[in-house]
């Protein structure tokens, strides 16, 4: 068959390179309606769920007894249960109605119907309602900071540089996860070298991630995953019940943590049981909610591929952001693995969260090259600043990103990398070169940095274990080298610790060092004219790009 010329260039796009399936509600390739999901329904006597979405209580599964026994208020679900779907989306969509009201009704909601109210709803009507629902009044952001070569330089530069565009939390991983120790502190100390108060973090397995947070050397935990059927949570040698006992040992010792979880992780595994993706991740947002977790990172996150080779699937994404906000949990919206060569498509899957705004718009923007990216890869990285910022110039709506001058940026980049050199040399570590810290200032990424020795540092990175090291020798050793000002911001992160200010839902640390969450910033939409909307200083600040013609002297440009 011979094809028009518009077809050939229509097949060469980059969207059709993405891969689409059709729905197969069996294995659960289906976004969020698939016939096998239970209908709505709830049965208390003597104040104990008896009855959920048509399943007795001596058929429950652990989810299923998880989320009765923990996640619904008992007293009021028979009530909340007779609202309709509808109703109770109109009470989502009424700027009229206080987000607190809706909290009094959602909280006898079962899996089922609150998947058949976010089912009732349009994507616009679904991003109106996130407006009103997410926790925090003040939108933030979180970045990777990663190396293909687990340089711990490397992660100190970019570090420094995310936290200056705006960033309030950074996290890193591994692709040798011996090396864990030396990049958890390069994370560590970049963050607080350029704009004070970020949090940090590095996901690992979880034993490792509890030690190095109960030591001082992260500041809050994410990658605590929980799963929307019960043979995927075996998988992981896991129950809700573990998973709680994990989380109160992170909050015991102050430690800001959240679950993490996605439409599609079950289908990935191969028991999806049938249901739709956004059935089982609503079962993972009231396991969160039960444990008593203050947040929870979702929006399919390594998933996103599953979601969205099907019919609505970024649509269910969406809807699982939304519910995770209504269920009063702080919410890390997604927008981090890569899912499409096709840049309009990785646009459209941000919009729905930078528009409404969310906790965390992104819970893994990559401040690095993604070929560096050991996440995976993700939808957004360094490239896509000046198109970011523009965005938000152009819609005056708030990703909490900034444009940065270049000077200011290279003394960032070369200021981290000297304080982990100072850091380095005091606990013994292998030095960090002068030749290292050029190299850094400049680079775009690890392809562009000389070699470290690698079995020296992993040498050291177990020593740092074997040592005791812990966050107060950091500082330590930034106050020994000069790094005054570090030392005082990491010291001031160490702090919030005691005081638990940071377990509070939504909680960020701003560069005042202030606790901002949904205590004390807490979302007051109701309408137009309310809630948070950039202006004043931040506006100014967003107005502000990599080229902006001066209307003074139109031969200049503005930085």
């Amino acid at each position: 068959m011979r094809h028009s010329k518009r077809t050939e260039i229509l097949e060469a796009k980059p969207v059709n390179l993405d891969g689409f399936v059709e729905e197969w509600p069996e294995v659960g390739m289906v976004a969020m309606d698939s016939p096998y999901d239970p209908e709505p329904g709830i049965r208390v006597e003597q104040g104990t769920v008896v009855e959920m979405d048509g399943k007795p209580r001596a058929e429950f599964d652990f989810i299923d007894q998880f989320i009765a026994d923990h996640a619904i208020d008992a007293d009021i679900a028979p009530e909340a249960m007779a609202h309709s779907a509808e109703h109770i989306a109109h009470l989502l969509i009424d700027a009229t109605v206080s987000r607190q009201a809706v909290l009094a009704v959602v909280r006898g909601l079962t899996p089922a119907k609150l998947l058949a109210v976010v089912k009732t709803m349009n994507v616009v009507e679904m991003m109106m309602a996130l407006q009103k629902m997410r926790a925090r009044r003040t939108p933030s952001n979180q970045a990777h900071s990663t190396s293909a070569r687990d340089n711990p330089v490397q992660i100190a530069a970019d570090a420094a540089e995310a936290a200056l565009r705006g960033f309030r939390e950074l996290e890193t991983t591994l692709g040798v996860v011996r090396y864990a120790p030396l990049a958890a502190i390069a994370l560590q100390v970049g963050a607080q070298a350029a704009r004070p108060g970020v949090l940090t973090q590095c996901a690992l397995e979880e034993a490792t991630e509890l030690e190095l947070g109960m030591r001082g050397i992260t500041g809050y935990a994410e990658t605590i995953s929980v799963y929307g059927t019960e043979p995927v949570f075996c998988d992981g040698d896991d129950t809700p019940w573990s998973k709680a006992f994990l989380a109160s040992a992170y909050a015991s010792r102050g430690i800001k943590m959240r679950f993490t979880s996605g439409t599609g992780s079950e289908v990935q595994m191969g028991n999806a049981e049938g249901k739709s993706m956004l059935y089982l991740e609503i079962r993972c947002i009231l396991v969160t909610k039960g444990a008593g977790v203050q947040g929870l990172q979702n929006g399919s996150i390594s998933c996103i591929g599953v979601p969205g080779a099907v019919p609505a699937g970024i649509r269910a994404v969406l809807a699982e952001n939304l519910i995770a906000s209504t269920v009063d949990l702080e919410c890390a919206s997604g927008n981090d693995q890569s899912f499409s060569h096709s840049d309009m498509r990785r646009t459209a899957r941000l919009l729905p969260q930078l528009l409404p705004g969310t906790d965390f718009v992104c819970s893994g923007y990559s401040g690095v090259p993604n070929y560096d990216n050991m996440f995976a890869g993700s939808n957004l990285d360094p490239e896509d600043y000046d198109d970011w910022n523009t965005i938000q110039r152009d819609l005056q709506v708030d990703g909490a990103l900034r444009h940065v001058p270049e000077e200011r940026i290279l003394a960032a980049r070369a200021h981290a990398a000297r304080a982990l050199q100072a850091v380095f040399a005091h606990l013994e570590l292998p030095p960090v070169t002068d030749k290292e810290i050029e190299a850094v200032t400049y680079a775009h990424g690890s392809q562009e940095l000389p070699l470290r020795d690698v079995l020296e540092d992993l040498k050291a990175a177990q020593s740092v274990l074997d040592r005791g090291i812990t966050g107060l020798d950091i500082v330590k050793g930034l106050e020994a080298g000069g790094f005054t000002e570090i030392a005082e911001s990491l010291l001031t992160v160490l702090r919030q610790r005691i005081s638990g200010d940071l377990l509070h839902t939504s909680a960020i640390l701003t560069p005042e060092m202030e606790t901002l969450s949904a205590v004390n910033d807490a979302n007051d939409y109701a309408g137009p004219g309310t809630g948070y909307r950039p202006s004043g200083q931040r506006w100014e600040e967003m107005k502000r790009l990599r080229h902006v013609v001066s209307a003074s002297n139109p031969e200049e440009e503005v930085s």
